[in-house]
């Protein structure tokens, strides 16, 4: 006996099936469509970490710089914005505690600082990495006391050059 309460039973929910065509049903994503979506993420995922390890390494670059005293303090800075506008392919890294900038992981310049080795003066290198080659003989590192107009247009020539 039902006593008042239903005895119908409710039916089981269809499934959505999405249709591309009147009277067509669409299975999925094709192989070649799962293939390449699963390539962008990994492209994705890299670019992520790439940028991820720039910030990084920007980020450790500046700690470096704020610790060095003055007035190499703003000569590092002015250069890192140099090299950051020069050459936007390099990462900010340090290097041997220096701020240096790489390409493909590799070191291609860096900026070391007087206080460092207690040298005279600062010094603006490149590594054999970086593309300067002129002839038989041709100079890897400057001698920096103060940056002007001239140098910094001569340092953002060699940075175009060096990555070229």
């Amino acid at each position: 006996m039902n006593q008042g309460k239903s005895t119908t039973k409710k039916a089981a929910p269809k499934s959505a099936k999405s249709t591309t065509a009147i009277g067509k049903t669409s299975k999925g994503y094709t192989d070649e469509e799962r293939a390449a979506m699963k390539e962008r993420a990994k492209e994705l995922k890299a670019e992520a970490r790439a940028n991820k390890n720039k910030a990084e390494g920007e980020s450790d670059v500046l700690a470096k710089i704020a610790e060095m005293p003055e007035p190499e303090r703003a000569m590092a800075r002015r250069l890192h914005e140099i090299i950051k506008a020069s050459a936007p392919v390099l990462s900010p890294k340090t290097w041997y505690g220096m701020p240096a900038y790489a390409k493909d992981g590799k070191v291609v310049c860096f900026f070391q600082s007087a206080q460092k080795f207690k040298t005279r003066y600062a010094s603006f290198g490149f590594n054999d990495t970086a593309n300067l080659d002129e002839g038989a003989m041709w100079p890897v590192a400057f001698a920096l006391k103060e940056l002007t107009a001239a140098e910094e247009a001569r340092i953002s020539a060699l940075v175009k050059k060096a990555v070229s």
